[in-house]
Order: C-alpha cells, then structure tokens, then sequence
C-alpha cells in the first residue's frame, strides 16, 4: 500500500453551505453555531435563557484567511495575500497558518477539503 504525501501548501479548502457566519462592515467574521442539544432544548422548555446560537468571532488575521477561502485557492496563494495584505505581523506566517487551518478543519469543522 502506497501513502501519498500531502503537502499543505498545496491543499485548498472550502466553506460548506451548511455553515452560518456573519461578516461585519469592518470585515470580522462571526461564526454562528446551533445549540440545539438535548439538553439546551429541555433547559429552554423550561424558559433558562440560552442562546440559539453559539457566537464565535474571529481576529482580523482569521477573518482574513477564512474570506479568502473559497474552493479554489491553495493555502500558499492564502498565505501570499495574507503576506501582502498584512506584512511582517503575520510571521511565521506558514506556521501560524497551518495551526489556524488545522483548528478549523479538524477541531472546529468549520471548513473542508476540496479533494482530500
């Protein structure tokens, strides 16, 4: 059996349809997550305020890459504009990258792989 590598700078991502978010005039990005467990369902029944969704927001940096994800380009194009948008704030740039990317793919499954 043959194991293909992957390399990241080469993997390019999308934002399904299914996720909710919110882009601010000043361009932060807010993702929307349904509480809709069994448990937060009883708990409104028994009129406890709980949200409906789950508000999470991202810095300008987040923000940034995850509008630049768009099914077409590869992490090392989003990297080049977040250079150039950004400048040396952004370093270690594919480090930082990578981490946030992996968070929102693995962890967070806010974004997936267009061929993984």
């Amino acid at each position: 059996m043959s194991t293909k590598e992957i390399n990241l700078l080469d993997v390019v991502f999308w934002v399904p349809d299914r996720l909710l978010y919110e882009v601010s005039d000043e361009g932060v990005v807010t993702v929307l997550v349904k509480q809709d467990h069994l448990i937060q369902r009883f708990f409104r029944k028994l009129r406890v305020k709980i949200p409906e969704y789950q508000r999470i927001s991202m810095d300008q940096f987040g923000s940034y890459t995850f509008l630049q994800i768009d099914g077409h380009k590869t992490v090392r194009e989003i990297g080049e504009e977040l250079e150039a948008k950004f400048g040396d704030t952004v370093q270690p740039l594919y480090e930082r990258l990578s981490l946030f990317l992996n968070q929102m793919h693995d962890q967070c499954h806010f974004i997936e792989e267009v061929n993984p």
